[in-house]
């Protein structure tokens, strides 16, 4: 495969590696983007390894709960003028709302709204604000108790990040700050059992190559692999992370001081994951003026 500078480009801005290291890595993986992410992990070069695909997409995402469940929704839009736009956010408003008697995007958005199908509210909105929107995405979370919270909220009930906890046990204010704590802590998955076993043994494999590069016995590394694993459990790992309010605990830890068990969680972002043209700011404002 021939490696490109917009490859290369790619690589370097998702990793922070050098120049030359990016087109390396790719060289010695055939352009396999993922496989070059490792290669540069394993050679210690990759300075941002855990970085997620660039967030650019803008819109909101709102939450809802009503009895033992609790939905959100991302709506996506251009830029985030629209974000802010009072009928936009009407109109996500509206869309949580139906979506707590939904449970897929699919569901959602053939949905009725005002005598309308989701889609066509979104369309006619398109139409009207003249900027292109989409019903990106939903999750539903059911449990005894649900907790929801919005973070950078831009009217009540949305904002960019929108979290979800199902829990055990009455403690509203602990379900707060465990959801507080998801928004900025982002971890993957509730508890080790819930890891996709690919991704356990992935990271495996790449702490492995990581220490052989050391150069030390094989006898040590066994070793060295077990300490590094149970690290990566603890970031990634809801439960197993360190308590944002009490770094001394872990949130499981903690759960149990609060006489909760945590039995879920989902998080929405923003255009998490999706990958959005740079643009330069003052090319964006006057093809907005421009309509």
């Amino acid at each position: 495969m021939a490696i490109t500078a917009a490859l290369v480009k790619e690589l370097r801005d998702s990793t922070g590696a050098g120049m030359m290291d990016a087109k390396k890595a790719l060289t010695e993986t055939n352009g396999d983007m993922e496989a070059a992410v490792d290669w540069l992990r394993t050679k210690g070069l990759s300075k941002a390894a855990k970085k997620s695909g660039r967030t650019a997409a803008e819109g909101l995402v709102a939450v809802a709960v009503e009895g033992g469940k609790g939905v959100a929704v991302e709506v996506n839009s251009e830029t985030d003028f629209v974000g802010k736009n009072a009928g936009f956010q009407a109109m996500v408003a509206s869309i949580v709302n139906v979506a707590k008697g939904v449970n897929t995007t699919e569901e959602l958005l053939a949905a009725d709204l005002d005598g309308k199908t989701v889609a066509d509210v979104v369309t006619a909105k398109i139409a009207t604000i003249g900027e292109n929107m989409s019903v990106r995405r939903m999750a539903t979370l059911e449990g005894n108790s649900v907790v929801s919270y919005v973070h950078n909220a831009a009217a009540d009930g949305m904002g960019k990040i929108g979290v979800l906890v199902a829990m055990t046990g009455d403690n509203e204010a602990f379900g707060k700050q465990i959801a507080m704590h998801i928004a900025a802590a982002n971890p993957t998955s509730l508890g080790e059992a819930d890891l996709d076993p690919a991704v356990v043994e992935k990271e495996k494999q790449v702490q492995i190559e990581i220490a052989r590069e050391s150069g030390k016995p094989e006898a040590v590394i066994e070793k060295m692999i077990v300490g590094r694993m149970k690290k990566f459990l603890s970031e990634v790992t809801l439960l197993g992370q360190a308590f944002v309010v009490n770094p001394d605990l872990t949130v499981e830890q903690a759960a149990k001081e609060a006489g909760v068990t945590i039995t879920g969680f989902a998080r929405l972002e923003v255009g998490e994951g999706i990958e959005k043209k740079e643009e330069n700011f003052a090319d964006e404002v006057a093809k907005t003026l421009k309509g």
